[in-house]
């Protein structure tokens, strides 16, 4: 168990008091409604589950997840789960509220989600679930007491070491890996809330692995050393067959990972031995790399492979926790009446189009794992390849409890697909980014996806895109001028309009432009920017 450096004793005494909440009093009956485990991880990409490899038809064969495998195989795993925006912030504001960014207010990462607004864990509490978050909040305001009887969430994004831990009482500094004490306290929590078994919990476990700046724990820092990870095939994608080119972006492994990125710089708040393990895992490592001088070619493969290797690293810290989290279920007697569901706030690029991030509407960045294990409804080892979306998660956790939706939400629940049911489902996703200018400079776009097409509006430059998926699953050239398409072009553009008439999209973009201005030497220089604009 990690400890912490310093705990105020009001914390402690609020914890006990959340522990042993009334929630469940004077029942008659045991509560039989399931306990949900929401686990979730910061831009895991679906093609960084081994579990995803034979599903997808992009990504190179990365290290295996195995903890995340096993969740796999006795659940469901869902092929084509999407999100409505490709950044942290408003996907996880669309998590808790099921409604899109311009509904719930949060459309980029600098708005505030109000802790007042309508979401899952707060209807549950209502209907008498103990509620509890861990790890990542990312969404400005701390959630209030209406929403969780218990939180320890990070400072924002939140350091891969040492972190702080804010609750409603107080705060406390903990010593050791964050996804490892997140999980920690997860459990903590998890088995105070055992003692109450008559009344069901929700635990919202968030990891912020596997983020920038991708930093391995102390259990992951010599994996992966002696195998080289292969390159995805479309990693010198110059972009040529899309509207932009690859440079355009800045999150190109050529220009935009920096010293800290690559770990030729240590984080800044390690304690002596751990930054004795950080430099026994990189010092040698990085002393040959810059007695190689590299150039071209062979330092972008360079830069891949470090970027890559830390990645997976971070991944197998969650897969790991994971694996954890599954085995104190087991042993505290819980699994069989436990939700458990794990997922990631987006997608990532991997080297996919010479590229890391997220942000676009491609199938990288688009789409997120999501696997379900229901004991006695799901039936294990099953995939589902229906569209669903990080829109649906509210409803359907709330469907899974018996609780009755908010009206205002705007996703369907899929528990009808989670039981095995043959229903008619959406036949569409629609997405929306808007945080441009900002951080890797991703132009805003809306669109709509089908299980076959997909259409991209550039909204301000006036362009489009359109990918045909079972000819083209790469997304290397758009045919929206081929005249072949012209019946698909004119069929997705009424849907697309369809959609935003559905969820309420206003005509007028509600993100005003603000100045960008990234902190020195965190941004390519201005001699290798491609054509931006400040509006």
């Amino acid at each position: 168990m990690r400890r912490p450096k310093c705990v105020q004793a009001r914390e402690v005494a609020a914890f006990m008091v959340l522990a042993l909440g009334a929630a469940g009093c004077g029942r008659t009956q045991p509560d039989t409604r399931p306990n949900i485990l929401f686990v979730f991880s910061d831009d895991h990409a679906a093609h960084a589950l081994s579990a995803y490899r034979e599903h997808l038809a992009y990504g190179a064969e990365l290290p295996a997840t195995p903890g995340l495998d096993r969740l796999a195989a006795d659940g469901m795993l869902f092929v084509n789960a999407f999100v409505t925006n490709s950044i942290c912030a408003p996907s996880r504001a669309t998590v808790l509220s099921g409604q899109y960014g311009h509904l719930n207010g949060v459309m980029t990462n600098a708005e505030e989600f109000h802790p007042a607004h309508v979401t899952f864990p707060a209807l549950l509490r209502e209907a008498g679930y103990r509620t509890a978050i861990f790890g990542k909040w990312h969404l400005k305001a701390d959630p209030g007491p209406r929403v969780f009887d218990h939180y320890e969430i990070l400072r924002g994004q939140g350091p891969y070491y040492n972190p702080t831990l804010r609750s409603a009482a107080d705060s406390a500094s903990w010593e050791g890996y964050t996804p490892d004490i997140v999980a920690d306290r997860a459990m903590e929590w998890i088995d105070a809330s055992a003692e109450n078994a008559d009344t069901p919990f929700l635990a919202m476990v968030q990891f912020n692995a596997a983020h920038r700046y991708w930093d391995p724990g102390p259990d992951q820092l010599e994996l992966y050393r002696d195998a080289p990870v292969p390159e995805p095939g479309t990693m010198w994608d110059d972009g040529a067959g899309r509207l932009f080119a690859g440079r355009t972006p800045e999150m190109t492994l050529e220009l935009d990972l920096f010293p800290r990125d690559l770990k030729l710089e240590a984080p800044d708040n390690l304690t002596p031995d751990q930054q004795r393990a950080w430099d026994a895992a990189y010092a040698a490592e990085n002393a040959e790399f810059e007695a190689m001088s590299l150039v071209g070619e062979a330092l972008t493969r360079w830069k891949y492979q470090r970027y890559v290797t830390d990645y997976m690293r971070t991944v197998a810290a969650v897969d790991a926790n994971v694996t954890r989290l599954l085995a104190h279920l087991e042993a505290s007697g819980l699994a069989d009446r436990t939700i458990v569901v794990y997922t990631s706030d987006q997608g990532f690029f991997l080297g996919d189009h010479g590229w890391f991030d997220k942000r676009w509407m491609y199938e990288e960045s688009l789409r997120t794992p999501l696997l379900v294990r229901w004991p006695g409804v799901v039936e294990p080892g099953s995939v589902n390849h229906d569209l669903v979306m990080n829109l649906d998660f509210a409803q359907t956790l709330l469907d899974a409890a018996g609780v009755d939706p908010d009206a205002g939400m705007q996703g369907r629940s899929f528990v009808p697909l989670l039981r095995g049911e043959d229903v008619e489902w959406r036949d569409a996703i629609y997405y929306q980014y808007f945080e441009y200018p900002g951080w890797h400079m991703v132009r805003r776009q809306y669109g709509v996806r089908t299980d076959r097409y997909k259409l991209i509006h550039f909204y301000e430059e006036g362009g489009w895109e359109l990918y045909d998926l079972e000819r083209d699953p790469n997304e290397l050239r758009s045919v929206y001028d081929d005249p072949r398409y012209t019946d698909v072009v004119a069929e997705l553009t009424s849907r697309l309009a369809e959609l935003r008439v559905q969820y309420d999209v206003p005509e007028i973009d509600p993100v005003p432009h603000r100045e960008f201005v990234a902190p020195e030497n965190l941004r390519r220089p201005e001699e290798d920017r491609v054509g931006h604009t400040s509006h």
